[in-house]
């Protein structure tokens, strides 16, 4: 599933006539290499959740055959109003999904990331109900998100034997049941979610080591349209 519902207020005003998800990064649209990506790692079915200029995006990339997927679409914004937020957004969406499912960022650039299905695999081998990989705290994010202990496991508080407190890159494997309890329609933030099952058990903790970007401002864009792409390798992402 693509997360692809919210306004971009901080991308004003590139996002009053344009969703975020859609504006271009290097030569293409932010969510194009997410699609690309998938295609490439052997997906077939994508589920993109929609709310601002909803419509835009559903003509924009159509049924997903250009690249060999089939896209299924949740509207909140016609259904609801507008977005539900990142967990209200998967609630409303479930009956799309898998039993485990990749959950990844609309706006986040990290052309090197690879959604295979071995890890998927893995996770729905697992038993665990969820796993997340990490970036470095990028600097308008200094205090990152979660810590990782010694057992890989994500840290609510604190920071592991690293001494580091790392910040989620967006890109994480989660199952059906992690969102169960919540009403289809409901807003609802995936954060608290996340703290509140790291404090009950582990939520396995992958650090990230290829490039990211959480393209959030019209500078950030500019920056990296300035700069040519990394030719380094895909990054392992894998455990």
């Amino acid at each position: 599933m693509v997360m692809a519902a919210g306004r971009g207020e901080r991308m004003r005003p590139l996002t009053d006539h344009t969703p975020k998800p859609l504006l271009p990064v290097r030569g293409k649209p932010l969510i194009v290499w997410h699609l690309e990506a998938l295609a490439r790692a052997g997906f077939d079915a994508v589920v993109i959740n929609t709310a601002w200029l909803e419509e835009r995006i559903v003509d924009a990339l159509g049924d997903g055959s250009r690249w060999g997927l089939s896209i299924a679409y949740s509207m909140e914004g016609r259904d609801h109003g507008g977005a539900l937020e990142t967990a209200g957004g998967v609630a409303k969406a479930l009956p799309l999904l898998d039993e485990s499912f990749w959950l990844i960022s609309g706006d986040i650039y990290a052309p090197g990331f690879e959604f295979t299905p071995d890890a998927l695999a893995r996770f729905a081998a697992s038993g665990d109900p969820a796993r997340l990989w990490l970036v470095p705290n990028p600097p308008f994010h200094p205090g990152g998100d979660f810590g990782i202990d010694a057992r890989g496991c994500a840290l609510a508080e604190g920071s592991g034997p690293d001494g580091r407190r790392w910040t989620y890159s967006n890109f994480g494997l989660f199952r059906r049941s992690f969102f169960a309890g919540i009403a289809p329609g409901t807003r609802a933030p995936l954060g608290p979610m996340l703290f509140a099952a790291m404090r009950q058990g582990c939520i396995p903790a992958i650090p990230y080591p290829g490039e990211w970007h959480n393209v959030g401002t019209p500078e950030q864009l500019a920056q990296l349209a300035d700069n040519p792409p990394t030719a380094d390798d895909p990054a392992e992402v894998t455990p």
